[in-house]
């Protein structure tokens, strides 16, 4: 059976599938495009780049496609609200927050038309979100990669907001590498879509080292593991060098930020240094954000590639969805 499109405001994706904004610079425009032309959602990760990079990334992602894109921002960076306007400046369709609670984000939303989609990890976030004007929730649970919310599986938090959530979409995250998961997220728990980021770090189309992809078809189960923040909330990282180190209590600690990106930072290490190095290529050195179904990943694919297949397995399963349902 062929799956629903998911409608968030005024925006349609044909196929229901987010692509989660990873930061910083692995999910970019160059992700972002082939993705939304696949009729998904393509997310910018949006979190720690200067606000002049951000608007050019955006211009450039809305230019190559007709589709949808949006942009990550996590509330914990210093400069939220600026790359928040910078966005919706730049044209972007959609926004995505997490990280911490805006109110105010919903404000600039409705003035500026632009939907919010909030990422939270229980039914008590998600109906405020829903209460105070988001577009959608975000339902992210302890298998996704980066920072985590909660220590609890996705089907265990998922009916209880599911529960909550009754007019606006609602959206499973956290460790779906398939089709046949993401089926089973829409019909048997009610999942209007589905957001999947670690799968398309294994995409042609990511922007990131050839090392940093190779690290993730290396990782086993047992090396995707947590670590500590300076954002101040547990990550789920690749078990590198660096992360063993940090996790058996060794000094990684910055001795001045360069960067003076977060709200509130420990310094314990600089997550923007660390993220960089990843992605340009320096795996023992860097943090390797990764989901916790990594392991069961073994090849790189096109974007359009890891879409057919996603389509092919979800609707040769899928039977009858439970998903959004505006109530009048």
């Amino acid at each position: 059976m062929k799956l629903p499109s998911l409608n968030i405001a005024n925006l349609k994706a044909t196929f229901p599938l987010l692509q989660g904004g990873m930061s910083i610079r692995v999910s970019t425009s160059a992700l972002a495009i082939p993705v939304a032309n696949c009729g998904g959602i393509g997310i910018i990760g949006g979190s720690g780049l200067p606000p002049e990079e951000l608007h050019e990334d955006i211009k450039k992602a809305k230019a190559g496609t007709d589709g949808i894109i949006a942009v990550n921002i996590m509330y914990a960076m210093k400069d939220f609200y600026n790359l928040v306007m910078t966005s919706i400046d730049a044209g972007v369709d959609m926004i995505v927050t997490g990280a911490g609670f805006s109110r105010d984000i919903f404000k600039i939303g409705k003035e500026h038309n632009t939907p919010i989609v909030m990422i939270v990890s229980s039914p008590a976030l998600a109906k405020m979100a829903e209460k105070l004007g988001a577009a959608a929730v975000i339902v992210e649970a302890k298998e996704a990669g980066g920072h985590l919310g909660t220590d609890k599986p996705l089907r265990e938090i998922f009916p209880a907001i599911r529960d909550a959530i009754k007019k606006i979409p609602l959206i499973a995250a956290g460790g779906i590498t398939n089709g046949f998961e993401m089926a089973e997220m829409m019909d048997k728990y009610g999942a209007d879509g589905v957001q999947i980021a670690s799968r398309f770090v294994l995409s042609k189309e990511c922007d990131v080292s050839d090392e940093y992809k190779q690290a993730f078809l290396d990782a086993k189960q047992e090396d995707i593991v947590l670590t500590s923040s300076p954002v101040g909330m547990p990550g789920r990282a690749i078990n590198n060098p660096f992360v063993k180190g940090m996790n058996a209590g060794e000094d990684v600690s910055t001795k001045k930020c360069p960067h003076l990106c977060l709200k509130k930072c420990d310094h314990h290490y600089c997550i923007n240094e660390r993220l960089m190095m990843a992605k340009n290529g320096n795996t023992k050195d860097g943090l390797i954000f990764s989901g916790e179904n990594t392991f069961k990943m073994d090849k790189i694919l096109s974007v359009a590639e890891i879409f057919r297949r996603f389509k092919e397995q979800a609707e040769s399963v899928y039977r009858e969805g439970k998903g959004f349902n505006p109530i009048a």
